[in-house]
């Protein structure tokens, strides 16, 4: 087979995995994301006043999703790995789903505790699943462009989300059940019905996938094991090989930080917003709520694609993480001494960027050196030490504000906290060797245009 002629078939399987999965994966990583965020809706617009909730008490229930989650993350990766992602990427969904429609129906401050607790322990797996699915159905110069594309989700998730979760909020007083009842019950139901539709559409692997040719589907099965054959037995070739690696727990720390971020933001960015009426004087509407929240998130997306489309091209390089964790570290207590509304949600905006640039970026690394049952635990175990700041990141932020009377301080601790991932990003990144892509072949995002 000629050079041209294989150069045509990777094209064309790359663009097959861009088009049929990515988008696929990303709605349910669209769903999740929402599930788990829904909270930050509800809590400034009556579930804190039904139930009588402190910010502290609110920031608890938001972060303790994360205790049962980082409980069983590991596990159910492993388990991902031995029964299949198409079995467990389903399951996941559907249980979550519903878990998260007994929230309509949730009556106290403990209940609430432990629904949010029970929702952890549904997700667990899911996201480090789903960067673990899409990174064994493409090879590595592709990987940062098919994840970016991913990605790009989880801030459309509030671009999207805010908005329909504003019309939920609105529904208020509809058979008499208070609108963030309605909320949690709309926001729930489409992730049964999608675990539910993932059991027919997903493939295990491109050898099961029969929307790609003969030639598409041994290319990519051929790449992919000469990929994990090059990273060689010796490199952290066990689940406790990767889970003792010094490397892998460093990237943990730079993990941590961009996650306390994205949290602390992505909990109490309503609640903030909805201050504005206080620090400004300015009134806004129910709905205008939703969509002031969902304005940084557009051009996260946006800024998230092209960045990951430069570090696809370029192979990603510590500055492809490092700077974008320094610029949201600065920006983000920034925006509280902002004089305007809008230079306050600037500032957040290019908080919200620098976040979502980085991310995409920093999954590419861990496939590096990580394969088969190590990668399954090495990206489980990242994920799980990072997601401890999910639980921290609301609860410290809502009883640092109890405490001080403002935000100011919590932003603070975000930005300390950014500022050390990219410091550390600089520091080992060294330990990589930069991937580069081969410019006679397309890579994964412009297999798109």
């Amino acid at each position: 087979m000629t050079t041209v002629a294989t150069a045509d078939i990777e094209t064309s399987a790359i663009r097959k995995v861009c088009l049929r999965l990515v988008p696929f994966v990303g709605l349910m990583f669209f769903i999740n994301y929402l599930d788990r965020t829904a909270i930050s809706f509800a809590g400034p617009n009556g579930l804190t006043a039904d139930l009588g909730m402190t910010a502290a008490q609110f920031g608890f229930a938001s972060g303790v999703f994360f205790a049962g989650y980082i409980v069983l993350e590991i596990p159910s990766n492993l388990a991902l790995h031995k029964f299949g992602a198409r079995l467990w990427l389903s399951r996941i969904m559907i249980s979550w789903g519903i878990v998260a429609a007994l929230f309509a129906w949730v009556s106290s401050i403990q209940g609430l505790y432990w629904l949010r607790f029970l929702l952890g322990v549904a997700e667990a797996g899911f996201f480090p699943g789903a960067i673990l699915f899409l990174s064994q159905w493409v090879p590595g110069k592709h990987r940062s462009a098919v994840l970016a594309l991913f990605y790009v989700f989880q801030p459309l998730t509030t671009v999207i989300g805010a908005p329909v979760a504003s019309l939920l909020l609105m529904a208020h007083g509809a058979f008499d059940i208070a609108g963030w009842r309605i909320m949690f019950l709309g926001v729930a139901i489409p992730a049964v019905l999608i675990g539910i539709v993932a059991l027919f559409y997903l493939a295990d692997s491109p050898a099961h996938a029969k929307w790609l040719t003969k030639d598409e589907r041994d290319w990519l099965t051929n790449a992919l094991a000469l990929e994990n054959a090059n990273k060689g037995a010796a490199r952290h070739a066990s689940p406790l090989g990767a889970l003792a690696s010094g490397r892998v727990w460093l990237l943990c720390l730079v993990y941590f930080g961009f996650v306390y971020g994205l949290y602390a933001l992505a909990f109490f960015l309503p609640t903030i917003i909805g201050g504005f009426e206080t620090q400004f004087g300015i009134k806004f509407g129910l709905f205008e709520k939703g969509l002031v929240t969902a304005i940084p998130y557009l051009p996260a997306a946006i800024v998230l694609y092209f960045w990951s489309a430069d570090a696809s091209r370029r192979g990603v390089r510590a500055w492809h993480v490092g700077i974008p964790a320094i610029v949201g570290g600065i920006s983000v207590p920034l925006a509280l001494y902002m004089s305007s509304p809008v230079t306050a949600v600037i500032m957040i905006t290019l908080t919200a960027c620098s976040i979502f640039a980085a991310l995409p970026n920093f999954w590419a690394v861990p496939s590096r050196f990580l394969s088969g049952a190590a990668a399954a635990a090495g990206i489980a175990l990242i994920n799980t030490v990072g997601n401890v700041a999910g639980f921290s990141a609301p609860y410290i932020t809502g009883m640092v504000k109890d405490w001080s009377g403002s935000y100011q301080v919590p932003m603070y601790i975000v930005g300390a906290l950014m500022l050390l991932s990219g410091v550390v990003i600089f520091s080992i990144f060294g330990l990589f060797r930069p991937e580069t892509s081969d410019k006679s072949v397309p890579n994964a995002a412009a297999a798109l245009e």
